[in-house]
C-alpha cells in the first residue's frame, strides 16, 4: 500500500514560507511583482491564471495580468514582451501557454529575460539547467523534485522512467533527474513496447493527458509513481495518467490527481518570483 504524496499540504507549506520572505522584501522596500500575459480565451489557460493570482495574493505578491487577443500580431506580442522586460518593478513576466498557432511561442520565450523568465523556458535558463547551474527551473519539474525533496526520495542509482517529450515537462525533468544522478529513461508517442520500460522504472512519473493509462500490471512492485496528468472526464471529474485504485497497492509512493504535482507546479512558480526579486536586491 503506497504513501500517497500529499502536493497540496507541501505546496501550502512552501507558500507560508514564501510569504514570509515576501514580507521581508516589502520591509526592504521592494514589492515582487508577477506579470501574466494570455493571448485568447482558452478556458483552461483562464483557470490557471485565475489561480495564480489568487496565490499571488495570498503571498502578497502583485499581479498584473495582459490579455491579448488571439488575432494580434507577432511583432505587437514581442514589443509588449520588451516593454516588461524594462519595467523595473516588474520581477517575473510569464506567457500562458497554449498560445495560438499563428504565433512563435519559441521567439516569445526567448524575448523574455532570462532574469525574469520564472517558467525557466528562455534558452539560456533551460542551458543552464543542462549544465547544472543554478537557473530558474520549469515549475512542474520543480515542483516533482521538491516533492522527492520532501518526501526524502532518493533519485541517487534509480531507474526514472519519464512518459512524455514536452519542453514544459518531459525535456527539463531529464535534466533534474540526471543532476540527482538517476537513470534516466524517456517514453514517448513512438516508443515500442512501453511496458517493458515501465515495468523497469524505479520511479515513473507520467505527464502524456490519458486518462487512467498506468494501470498495475505496467509498474514493478515498490515503485515511485508520479502522476502530471490533468484529464477532464466525460461527467466532469477530473483524473490523471494513472488508474490510482488500480496502482496504490502496488506502488510505495504515489501522487493524488488533484492534489499532487499540481498545487506544487503554482507553488514553485511563487518561488521564482520570489527568487528573481531577491536577486535583483542583492545585485
Amino acid at each position: 500500500m503506497a504513501e500517497i504524496i500529499n502536493g497540496k499540504k507541501l505546496a501550502k507549506e512552501i507558500r507560508e514560507k514564501l510569504k514570509d520572505k515576501c514580507d521581508e522584501l516589502k520591509a526592504e522596500g521592494i514589492k515582487p511583482k508577477l506579470a501574466v500575459i494570455m493571448v485568447g480565451n482558452d478556458k483552461a489557460s483562464q483557470i490557471y491564471v485565475r489561480n495564480k493570482s489568487r496565490v499571488c495574493d495570498e503571498i502578497g505578491i502583485e499581479f498584473e495580468e495582459y490579455l491579448l487577443d488571439e488575432n494580434i500580431r507577432q511583432k505587437d506580442l514581442i514589443n509588449l514582451i520588451i516593454k516588461l522586460n524594462k519595467d523595473n518593478t516588474i520581477h517575473g513576466i510569464l506567457l500562458q501557454s497554449p498560445i495560438p498557432s499563428n504565433l512563435d511561442i519559441n521567439e516569445a520565450f526567448q524575448t523574455i529575460s532570462p532574469e525574469k523568465d520564472v517558467d525557466g523556458f528562455n534558452p539560456l535558463n533551460v542551458g543552464k539547467l543542462c549544465l547544472n547551474q543554478d537557473t530558474f527551473i520549469s515549475c512542474t519539474p520543480y515542483g516533482i523534485m521538491k516533492m522527492f525533496e520532501a518526501y526524502n526520495i532518493d533519485l541517487t542509482g534509480k531507474n526514472v522512467t519519464i512518459l512524455g517529450r514536452s519542453n514544459i515537462v518531459g525535456k527539463p525533468l531529464i535534466q533534474c533527474c540526471l543532476n540527482k544522478n538517476a537513470t534516466v529513461t524517456i517514453c514517448h508517442s513512438k516508443t515500442k513496447d512501453l511496458s517493458k520500460y515501465t515495468q523497469n522504472a524505479d520511479i515513473l512519473i507520467s505527464a502524456i493527458g490519458k486518462s487512467k493509462f498506468i494501470t498495475d500490471n505496467m509498474i514493478k512492485t515498490g515503485a515511485v509513481i508520479v502522476d502530471v496528468g490533468i484529464n477532464r472526464s466525460s461527467d466532469g471529474n477530473i483524473t490523471g495518467d494513472v488508474d490510482f485504485e488500480n496502482v496504490y497497492n502496488k506502488a510505495s509512493y504515489i501522487t493524488p490527481v488533484p492534489g499532487g504535482v499540481g498545487p506544487m507546479t503554482i507553488a514553485m512558480l511563487m518561488n521564482n518570483v520570489i527568487k528573481a526579486c531577491s536577486s535583483k536586491m542583492n545585485n
